[in-house]
């Protein structure tokens, strides 16, 4: 069952930004975060409050890489932070897909949707994002059941 949280400014969706640093970036290996949601729905402003709460941000800029499709950050853990919008459905070559599906690399996504189906990276966790009325609203889904405990963590570190 996805978790569904409202935020309701710009430092909310920081904050949660923040909490998914501080709960995956743990792992030996965080599970890729695939983002969907229109323009203006905040994924990049979520991407760039993990990437600047992690170690080493101090040498990240944290852009959209819609031009380049991809930005590394030399963070710890390393972050690959992709842009899809401009690609069709489906169309990765082969060195992009080979760095999504790097295990040396925690994996950010935005406009996830773009990807092929077999293109998702196994264990991956969705992030829905959309604008409402009163700010964003954020659906988090875990892929793979062991990540479900890790989303409830998520959930307290948020509201902590």
């Amino acid at each position: 069952m996805p978790l569904r949280l409202e935020l309701n400014d710009h430092a909310a969706t920081l904050h949660l930004g923040q909490s998914l640093a501080s709960v995956f970036s743990r792992r030996s290996r965080p599970p890729a975060l695939l983002l969907t949601g229109g323009l203006g729905a905040g994924k990049t402003t979520l991407i760039r409050a993990l990437v600047e709460s992690l170690p080493g941000a101090a040498q990240a800029e944290v852009t959209s890489p819609s031009f380049n499709i991809v930005n590394l950050y030399p963070t710890t853990p390393p972050v690959a932070h992709f842009d899809l919008y401009r690609l069709a459905q489906g169309c990765l070559d082969d060195d992009i897909f080979e760095l999504l599906d790097s295990e040396e690399n925690w994996c950010v996504v935005e406009w996830a949707e773009r990807l092929h189906p077999e293109d998702v990276p196994t264990g991956a966790v969705r992030i829905e994002m959309e604008a409402s009325e009163t700010g964003r609203t954020a659906r988090i889904q875990a892929m793979v059941s062991s990540d479900e405990e890790a989303i409830r963590v998520l959930l307290q570190d948020y509201e902590g």
